[in-house]
């Protein structure tokens, strides 16, 4: 009884505190308080995105949202929806794979073809949300912090749909891998 009751009070307190760290307990933000999602340093490894078959539209979607679009295996890209419509962007999605796209058949032969389960996700920050998405960080005031490397060399086998941030003298930047090539963002 003892260990069910102790499994359920860290539970409540991560809830409680709405902050999760991957990797060790310390991460790489030095200032804890704006921070919902962190990464271990020095692990050379990114973060996946969801690859999507079919790309999402419609009145769940939020700003912000990240994935790695599949719907056309020979030409996947990295996109995230700013909601702004342009002649680029008809439908609200922003090519970060800057109009490179990958051929991942190969890959998407051996990820599932499942019915999705519409009302799983995970919610950081909040108790509930409204946005549609596998992974919700909510917040005001608190963001994650990308995994960071040195290098992109220095991952070996990065998957499509990875980010990461390069935080390198002289080249902080993020990076997205869309299945055959890098492409950096840099303020």
């Amino acid at each position: 009884m003892k260990k069910i009751f102790s499994i359920v009070a860290i539970a409540l307190s991560a809830c409680a505190f709405s902050q999760v760290i991957f990797g060790d307990a310390i991460g790489t933000a030095s200032n804890k308080q704006s921070v919902l999602v962190d990464f271990a340093a020095g692990q050379n490894k990114g973060i996946i995105i969801p690859y999507v078959r079919t790309v999402p539209s419609g009145a769940g979607l939020a700003e912000g949202t990240i994935i790695l679009d599949a719907s056309d295996q020979t030409k996947a890209k990295v996109k995230f929806y700013n909601g702004v419509i342009s002649a680029d962007s008809p439908e609200g999605w922003a090519d970060l794979s800057n109009g490179h796209g990958a051929d991942i058949n190969a890959i998407m032969t051996a990820q599932p073809v499942l019915a999705e389960d519409t009302g799983a996700k995970v919610i950081i920050g909040s108790n509930s949300s409204t946005a549609d998405g596998v992974l919700v960080l909510e917040s005001d005031t608190k963001a994650m912090i990308l995994p960071m490397v040195q290098d992109t060399n220095d991952i070996l086998n990065p998957a499509p749909g990875m980010m990461v941030y390069i935080n390198k003298t002289g080249a902080k930047r993020l990076a997205v891998y869309n299945g055959e090539g890098w492409t950096y963002w840099k303020p």
